[in-house]
């Protein structure tokens, strides 16, 4: 498990000896330079995570909480094709380094060997940049070049699997195909942009579990083999929730649990007000059972009812969510998407650079606050920047990094905690009294 020593020595690695090899490897270090890839890298991380919209003259004080003085003007011209293809490929060393911190004190994610949600958010970037990151070419929108940015994140052990890096236009299913296999006995959560049957039957032979919506368009059998009509199926319920055995997939037959519990009268409505306003803008037209479907919350799942209860296999789902609100966190804390540059080069930088803070945030949560249920994602990241100049110092050697961190771990136990509420009960209440939500 992720300790605070452990981390002050990988960050102290990472951003001193593999930045200081990088520098050269991907040619940003052409000649003998003051601000060498060990002192370029934690000036761009720290200081755009101490400030996200830190101007040059900040960073320069970044790089001079560095030992490294440095005026704006010569730091700007640092910031180049070779100085992102650098940043690029830190980002990618910090993946390769596997931190795991104690399972979340959550008995339903303990059942599971890992429960891993997978997801993208988009980026869009300066229209010079679509020979680097090529967007969906809507010119209307400014979205010709475009970063895809998909996170694999275990909210059980806290890893972050991967990071994966792809070109706006790439599909989500596949950027999916790029992933490592499961665990056996893991749990995947994804919304329905990576619904396939193929990838669902992979991750069955990985001996994994899923938890996804069902697109309504697959076809379903009963286990007998007659094919099944959802819509007409579900009109014959009148209970509030359905549990049925059924084969997924005309050729696959994948047997799986459908679950489908009633949706409350205003969450149909708004469900149906917006499918509507989609068939509008697109000029299709809508049949009258799939208006009836909003009327039904639809899950599919292999996990058998003694491992998985219906209403835990809801609350699941509900908390695969949580991986928008760290891109919520990202884009509206760290402010992955916002610079104050029109250099393409500049900016890709930040962007590699505040990603690069994300990765080096996360592991520092690891280390402190994770296994707490109850833990402020807003609250801890914003401690963690607060500490931006101490772990300058740190690298600098001024002060000892892992003090530092120990330090900071102090004052991350000491952050607020979520509220409980009753009306709305948060995520972790629900993780942790799934009948709640019933």
């Amino acid at each position: 498990m992720a300790s605070v020593p452990e981390i002050a020595e990988a960050m102290k690695t990472l951003l001193s000896v593999t930045a200081a090899r990088l520098g050269h490897e991907q040619q940003f270090v052409q000649r003998a330079s003051k601000l060498d890839g060990a002192a370029f890298a934690p000036t761009c991380v720290l200081g755009w995570q101490e400030h996200p919209d830190a101007r040059l003259s900040q960073l320069a004080q970044a790089a001079a909480s560095l030992g490294v003085p440095i005026s704006p003007q010569g730091l700007d011209q640092r910031f180049s094709e070779p100085a992102a293809a650098f940043l690029r490929a830190l980002l990618a060393a910090a993946l390769t380094t596997v931190v795991r911190a104690a399972p979340v004190a959550v008995p339903v994610l303990q059942r599971f060997t890992a429960v891993v949600v997978q997801d993208s958010t988009i980026i869009s970037l300066p229209d010079a940049l679509a020979s680097v990151w090529q967007g969906c070419g809507d010119v209307a929108r400014h979205h010709l070049a475009a970063l895809k940015v998909q996170p694999r994140l275990d909210l059980l052990c806290g890893t972050l699997g991967e990071l994966l890096l792809a070109a706006g236009r790439t599909h989500d299913q596949a950027c999916a195909q790029q992933s490592p296999a499961l665990p056996p006995g893991s749990l995947y959560l994804a919304d329905l942009g990576y619904f396939a049957l193929p990838r669902l039957e992979a991750l069955c032979a990985q001996g994994a579990y899923v938890v996804s919506r069902l697109k309504v368009q697959a076809a379903l059998f009963s286990p007998t083999g007659e094919r099944l009509d959802l819509a007409q199926l579900l009109a014959r319920e009148r209970a509030p929730l359905v549990e049925r055995i059924v084969t997924l997939g005309a050729d696959a037959r994948l047997p799986v649990r459908l679950l489908a519990a009633r949706a409350p009268r205003e969450v149909a409505d708004q469900r149906r007000r917006a499918l509507k306003e989609d068939a509008r803008k697109a000029g299709r037209a809508l049949s009258q059972a799939r208006l009836a479907l909003v009327d039904w919350t639809i899950l599919i799942t292999n996990a058998p009812a003694d491992l998985l209860s219906p209403a835990e296999a809801f609350v699941l789902a509900r908390v695969r969510w949580q991986i928008e609100l760290v891109f919520k966190l990202w884009k509206e804390r760290v402010r992955v998407d916002e610079w104050r540059s029109a250099n393409p080069w500049r900016i890709l930088c930040e962007v590699y650079a505040k990603l690069l803070g994300v990765v080096l945030q996360h592991w520092l949560l690891l280390a402190t606050c994770w296994q707490d249920p109850d833990r402020s994602l807003v609250k801890a990241t914003a401690t963690i920047r607060a500490h931006a100049l101490l772990i300058a110092y740190a690298l600098r050697g001024i002060f000892d990094l892992t003090q530092v961190l120990e330090l900071l771990a102090q004052t991350l136990h000491a952050c607020p905690r979520l509220e409980r509420r009753r009306k709305h009960p948060a995520a972790f209440q629900l993780l942790l009294e799934p009948q709640r939500a019933a």
